[in-house]
């Protein structure tokens, strides 16, 4: 099945299933747990509701639908044997933008939609994976969606408490987190995203090719101090945890800006007792720590850990650091990415690391992954003025759908 020509034009049924998705990512946006603005965390009502929505479109595509102990929303075509997976999540920041992450979960839907009846005609299942967790907005950790999945939720991960007190356990009282995945054989894995960075916009190119996935860590650092009168304690004699904390904070964005690629980032931070007229006897900053190479990270994450101890020790304060996080790098598969680069030769991509973190991070405990990135305006992610361009979109879909035809014309041989 011939899906573009060498120039890059597409055939009828993948422009109409672009448009079809362009529709779709405008209604997913407006399902939201909050009236003015995109917020879907794990296991919301919004979520509910966009699986429900979701699932539907998943059925109009000839898909069996299923939703899995952890609500990951799962459709799969009608053929027993290997399985090759297309997916992203359906989770959102806070305040999100309508295409970080929910593409590559419709575009799995279109390319089931482009090929139609002709899918159980193939030499592997298709499944399109909707992942109910990769942002780590409600329990402070990422991929709780896609560690369901693979089944490794570690006791740890159950135990995580959000806002509220809820632990991840209670809230997937209702579900059986601990069940383990059915094992079938898994040919690969793709993941269509949004760059999230503004390198193909600079070069002009709609598609790229991502080679890694940073390693990265997450955690929580609290400095303690004692909470007094703002009034009526001398300056010298103060035990200032938000003064603390604000050197550190400093100290990681001047240490990380010297160390390209490293990126570090305080992206969080709560005071206690949080008054004008009261000095922080607590401070909690949330630190996320990135770099193509692991050790290199973990070297970074060290040196500022000792930062913190020494402002510290200099301050007369405490200090603990909780790790939510770590995850290694991830190199895509190699085979793959050529399969991918020749699908999407039409459009000259180019190929980048990504130093988002992307599901496709945890699916490589158990399977091969490839991932394309599609042109965002600005770079701009995490907000809602993300946008990426229906032409853009349409390349990605017949990109991908070239590449999975491929695939299934090799297995066949």
């Amino acid at each position: 099945m011939e899906l573009q020509h060498l120039s890059g034009k597409l055939t009828p049924a993948v422009r109409a299933a672009a448009r079809r998705l362009v529709r779709r990512l405008d209604e997913l946006g407006r399902i939201s747990d909050e009236a003015d603005r995109l917020t879907r965390t794990f296991l919301s009502p919004a979520m509910a509701r966009a699986n429900e929505q979701v699932g539907a479109w998943m059925q109009e595509a000839g898909l069996a639908v299923r939703e899995d102990a952890v609500g990951n929303l799962i459709g799969r075509s009608a053929v027993e044997g290997p399985t090759f997976m297309v997916g992203s999540h359906l989770d959102t920041v806070r305040d999100a933008g309508r295409f970080d992450g929910a593409l590559g979960v419709l575009l799995g839907i279109a390319v089931a939609e482009v090929f139609g009846a002709d899918l159980a005609q193939w030499p592997f299942a298709l499944e399109v994976v909707g992942f109910s967790e990769e942002e780590g907005v409600r329990f402070s950790s990422a991929y709780l969606g896609s560690k369901g999945y693979v089944g490794r939720l570690s006791k740890a991960d159950l135990a995580r408490s959000d806002a509220n007190g809820i632990s991840v356990a209670q809230a997937l009282a209702q579900r059986d987190p601990v069940v383990r995945r059915r094992a079938r054989r898994l040919l690969g894995y793709l993941e269509v995203h949004i760059e999230q960075g503004p390198v193909l916009e600079a070069e002009g190119r709609p598609l790229g090719v991502v080679t890694s996935i940073a390693g990265q860590t997450r955690g929580r650092a609290t400095y303690g101090g004692r909470a007094g009168h703002a009034g009526t304690t001398p300056m010298r004699l103060r035990r200032d945890a938000l003064a603390g904390a604000a050197e550190w904070i400093g100290a990681v964005e001047r240490f990380a800006a010297r160390r390209a690629p490293l990126v570090a980032t305080v992206g969080t931070i709560a005071v206690s007792p949080g008054a004008a007229n009261v000095i922080a006897g607590e401070a909690v900053l949330g630190l996320d720590v990135r770099h193509p190479l692991d050790r290199a990270r973990q070297a970074a994450l060290r040196s500022l850990l000792g930062q913190g101890q020494t402002i510290a020790r200099r301050r007369g304060l405490s200090f603990r650091w909780e790790k939510t996080q770590d995850d290694g790098a991830v190199a895509c598969d190699r085979r793959l990415r050529r399969e991918l680069a020749r699908a999407a030769a039409p459009w000259s991509p180019p190929e980048l690391a990504s130093g988002a973190g992307h599901d496709a991070v945890v699916i490589s405990q158990l399977t091969r992954v490839a991932m394309l990135f599609v042109r965002c305006r600005a770079g701009l992610s995490h907000h809602p003025s993300e946008y990426a361009a229906p032409r853009d979109i349409a390349a990605a879909l017949g990109a991908s759908c070239q590449f999975i035809s491929s695939l299934a014309r090799h297995v066949r041989t």
